[in-house]
C-alpha cells in the first residue's frame, strides 16, 4: 500500500508541481499587467466568486461526498468482475451518468443565475463598493470597482459549469488510480490567463476584461481536455437526470451537510474579501498574492497528499481495513509534515526576496511587496494547520460522516469572524490574514480531536518524535538561510540577475542543510511504510 500512495502522491505532486509554477508565471503577469491596484483588486475579486462556487460543487464538497460512494461502486464492480457476475465498472458507469446529468442541470442553473444576478453577488461580497456607488456614484472609485465587477463577473461565472464537470472526471480518473490527469489539467488554465494577458489586451475592453476571458478560456479547455481519458477509461457515458436513484441520493445526504463542512476556508475568504472591500485599495490583492505564495507548498503537498488519501481511505473503509485505515491517515501526515515544516520556514525568512523576485515589476512596487510579505507572515503560521485540514478531513469523508466536519466547520467560520472583527479594525488587512489562521488551527486541532475520541486517529509517540525531529530540522534550515541572506534594502541593491543567483543558493543550501539534518537525527525511507507493512 505504501508504495503505491507514494508513487501516485509522487505523480500528483509532480503534476501539480508543473501546474503551480505556471500559477506563479500566471500571477507575475497580473502583477505586472496590473499590480495591486483598482483593475487588480476587481479582477481578483471577479475571480473569486466563481472559484467559491467551485469548492461547493466542483472540488469541495462534491468530491468529498461523490469519492467515497463511487469508490464503494468502483469496488463492488471489481469484486463482481472478478467472480463473473457483472460486467466491469457497470454499475460505475451508471453512477457517473446519473450524477452527471443531474449535476449538470443544478449546474447550469447556478450559472445562469450568477451571470444574470452578478450585481446581488458583488453587494453580497464587495459591500464596501457598492456602499461607494449608492452613495456617490460610479464616479468614485468604489462605484468603479462595483460596476467593472458586476460586468467581469458575467464572464467569469461560466467557468463554474467547465470546472464542476472537469472536477466531475478529475474524481472518476483517480479512483481508478489514474492520477496524471486530473493533477495536469489546471496547467491548461494557468496558460490560457497568461496568454489572454499578454496578447488579449488589445482585443478587449482592458487587461481586466482579458484576464476574465483567460478564466473562461481555461475552463472551457480545461473540460474538453479530460474527455479522451474519459473515453479510454471506459467511462465516458451520456448524463441523465436521476435525482432519486439510490446512488445520487446518498450522495446527496452526504454533500448537504459537506457543502459547507469542507467550505469553511473559503467562506472565511469572502468574508475576508467582504470585509477588505471597506479598506484602502490594494487590500484584496496583497491578500491575493500572499495567499498565491501560501498556496504554492500548500497545493504541491498538503492538496496532492490528500488527493491521493481520499480514494485510498475511501476504499479502506468499504473494505473494513481498519488498521490500514488508520496507518493511512498517519503516512499522510507525515508527508506533510516533512514538506511542510521547511516550506514554512523557508518561506518565513525569504517572504520579502521571493516577493520582489516573483513580482516587483511594471506595476508593482517596492511598497506592494512590503505590503504582502506582512499578510504573508500571518498566513504562514497557519500553514501546517491548512495541511493538515487536508489531510484529517478525509478521515471523516471517507466513512460517510460529513455531520462531524460541519459542526466543527461551524465553530470554525464564528471564530472567524469573531477575529476578523476583533483584529481588521486594528491591523487591516493583516488582521484577516491572522484571523483565518486562527480559525483555520482551531477547524485542524477539532478535526483531530474528533478522530481521537472516536479512537480512529491519534498521533502516536514516535508520530510525535518525527515530527520534533522535522521541527528541528526546519529551524536550523532557518538559521542557515538567514546567515546566507540580507537585509531589504540590499536585496533592493542587488540587479534582477544578482537577486536570482542569491535566492538560489539560499534555497538550495537551505534545502541541503534541512535533508542533511533529518539523516543524522534518524530519519529514513522506512519511516514512511504503513505501518501495518512493516
Amino acid at each position: 500500500m505504501s508504495k503505491k500512495l507514494i508513487k501516485s502522491g509522487l505523480i500528483v505532486s509532480v503534476m501539480t508541481l508543473v501546474s503551480r509554477v505556471l500559477g506563479l508565471v500566471r500571477d507575475v503577469v497580473i502583477a505586472n499587467v496590473m499590480g495591486a491596484g483598482v483593475m487588480a483588486d476587481v479582477f481578483l475579486f471577479a475571480n473569486k466568486i466563481p472559484n467559491f462556487f467551485r469548492r461547493l460543487f466542483a472540488e469541495g464538497a462534491f468530491a468529498q461526498a461523490f469519492v467515497p460512494v463511487l469508490s464503494e461502486y468502483h469496488t463492488k464492480d471489481e469484486e463482481n468482475a472478478e467472480s463473473r457476475q457483472a460486467v466491469a465498472l457497470d454499475e460505475t458507469r451508471r453512477l457517473i451518468a446519473q450524477v452527471s446529468g443531474t449535476l449538470g442541470v443544478i449546474i447550469t442553473l447556478v450559472t445562469l443565475f450568477g451571470m444574470l444576478a452578478s450585481p446581488l453577488f458583488v453587494i453580497l461580497f464587495g459591500g464596501g463598493w457598492f456602499m461607494e456607488w449608492l452613495n456617490h456614484g460610479s464616479e468614485s472609485v468604489g462605484g468603479e470597482k462595483f460596476e467593472l465587477a458586476a460586468n467581469l463577473l458575467k464572464i467569469t461565472f461560466p467557468y463554474l459549469w467547465f470546472i464542476s464537470f472537469t472536477a466531475l472526471a478529475g474524481a472518476v480518473l483517480n479512483t481508478m488510480g489514474r492520477f496524471a490527469v486530473a493533477a495536469f489539467t489546471p496547467v491548461l488554465l494557468n496558460i490560457a490567463i497568461i496568454l489572454m494577458a499578454i496578447y488579449g489586451a488589445d482585443y478587449t475592453q482592458s487587461p481586466a476584461h482579458a484576464l476574465a476571458w483567460g478564466v473562461f478560456l481555461g475552463g472551457l479547455v480545461q473540460f474538453l481536455f479530460q474527455l479522451p481519458f474519459m473515453y479510454k477509461a471506459g467511462v465516458l457515458v451520456k448524463p441523465c437526470w436521476a435525482w432519486r436513484s439510490h446512488g445520487v441520493e446518498k450522495i446527496r445526504k452526504l454533500i448537504v451537510p459537506a457543502l459547507f463542512g469542507v467550505s469553511v476556508t473559503q467562506i472565511n475568504l469572502l468574508l475576508d474579501t467582504l470585509i477588505a472591500s471597506f479598506l484602502i485599495t490594494g487590500s484584496i490583492s496583497w491578500l491575493y498574492y500572499a495567499d498565491r505564495l501560501l498556496e504554492f507548498p500548500l497545493g504541491l503537498f498538503g492538496i496532492g497528499i490528500a488527493t491521493v488519501v481520499l480514494p485510498s481511505l475511501s476504499k479502506l473503509h468499504s473494505k473494513d481495513n481498519k488498521a490500514e485505515f488508520t496507518a493511512t491517515l498517519d503516512w499522510g501526515i507525515k508527508v506533510i509534515s516533512l514538506f511542510g515544516w521547511p516550506a514554512l520556514a523557508g518561506l518565513m525568512v525569504l517572504a520579502q526576496p521571493i516577493i520582489m523576485v516573483l513580482f516587483m515589476r511594471g506595476e508593482f512596487t517596492q511598497t506592494d511587496v512590503l505590503q504582502v510579505s506582512m499578510a504573508l507572515f500571518a498566513y504562514l503560521s497557519g500553514l501546517l494547520s491548512f495541511m493538515f485540514i487536508k489531510v484529517l478531513a478525509p478521515g471523516y469523508y471517507a466513512r460517510q460522516d460529513t455531520k462531524t466536519p460541519v459542526k466543527i466547520g461551524i465553530k470554525a467560520m464564528v471564530a472567524n469572524m469573531a477575529f476578523n472583527l476583533m483584529l481588521a479594525p486594528f491591523f487591516g488587512y493583516v488582521g484577516l490574514a491572522m484571523a483565518t489562521t486562527l480559525s483555520a488551527t482551531l477547524n485542524a486541532w477539532l478535526l483531530y480531536r474528533g478522530l481521537k475520541t472516536a479512537d480512529i486517529y491519534h498521533l502516536s509517540t514516535s508520530t510525535k518524535i518525527f515530527i520534533g525531529k522535522l521541527v528541528v530540522s526546519a529551524m536550523v534550515m532557518a538559521l542557515v538561510v538567514n546567515q546566507l541572506s540580507v537585509d531589504f534594502n540590499s536585496w533592493l541593491a542587488l540587479s534582477f540577475i544578482q537577486q536570482i543567483s542569491q535566492l538560489s543558493i539560499c534555497i538550495t543550501l537551505g534545502v541541503l542543510s534541512y535533508f542533511v539534518m533529518i539523516f543524522l537525527l534518524g530519519i529514513r525511507l522506512n519511516d514512511f511504510k504503513v505501518a501495518s507493512e512493516k
